[in-house]
């Protein structure tokens, strides 16, 4: 515990705060990497080692504060135990996985981005770490609580549809192809981002699971980056794709 509670509570309203300012500014400006890579920001390193270095903090800090944790429990806490391995298994996919199997192995990111990440997700690893094994105790009983239940069930939801997703587009660049095409299948056919509707919920899951305002801050800054990032992506896609299916939406089927 690195603050008190009141403290840890007010940064974290700060927090929230601050990914509604982002969602704002990111409706503007399209964060430049991947199909919307420019000039302007700066260096840049290869994209598959600038997601590797800018998704492991969220392993290391939640593994840390487990393992610091699990060596004072009397008694090991089951409820700690599934969370940590959920986030575990979103990460290590996204930071293990997901850099070796998309096809960006020519492709780079600007530093600054990469920077910006590994900020935000250290701060994001500490703030929901502290809420699991330091400033809450679960009880047995959440294993079979509404809460717990419905929001492991929506994360679980979540990560199929966003690595479906990714399979869907991995598929559509085989060979070693460089050219964009039209994805077709899955929930493609009503949306653009089903990726980015299915990691959406899988943090929505998260702060229902773990029904904390720490979770609560994590799905907000999610929606903050993917929806506007999803919004950036229909538009490229109609820019670049005359036949692009007019009834198709951007991130929520048949919504939005």
């Amino acid at each position: 515990m690195l603050i008190n509670q009141t403290g840890y509570e007010l940064l974290i309203w700060g927090w929230i705060a601050l990914a509604c300012f982002t969602f704002i500014i990111l409706m503007f400006i399209r964060a430049p990497y991947g199909r919307h890579l420019r000039p302007g920001w700066g260096p840049s390193l290869p994209a598959r080692a600038g997601w590797i270095i800018m998704e492991s903090p969220s392993i290391i800090l939640m593994t840390t504060f487990f393992g610091l944790t699990v060596s004072r429990w009397n008694d090991i806490n089951p409820i700690g135990i599934i969370l940590y391995v959920i986030w575990i298994a979103h990460y290590f996919h996204r930071t293990l996985i997901w850099p070796f199997r998309a096809k960006i192995q020519s492709k780079n990111m600007p530093i600054s981005i990469a920077l910006f990440a590994v900020l935000f997700n250290i701060i994001n690893a500490w703030i929901n770490a502290e809420w699991i094994f330091s400033y809450y105790s679960y009880p047995l009983s959440w294993l079979y609580s509404p809460q717990f239940i419905v929001g492991l069930v929506i994360f679980i939801l979540g990560m199929g549809i966003n690595i479906s997703s990714d399979n869907i587009l991995f598929k559509l660049r085989k060979g070693g192809e460089k050219e964009y095409t039209i994805p077709k299948k899955g929930l493609f056919r009503w949306v653009s981002c089903p990726n980015y509707l299915g990691e959406i919920l899988e943090w929505v899951g998260w702060a229902i699971a773990t029904w904390s305002l720490a979770g609560l801050s994590f799905a907000l800054w999610t929606i903050a980056n993917l929806a506007p990032r999803a919004r950036s992506n229909h538009q490229w896609y109609q820019e670049n794709f005359s036949n692009y299916p007019k009834k198709r939406k951007r991130l929520i089927p048949g919504v939005w």
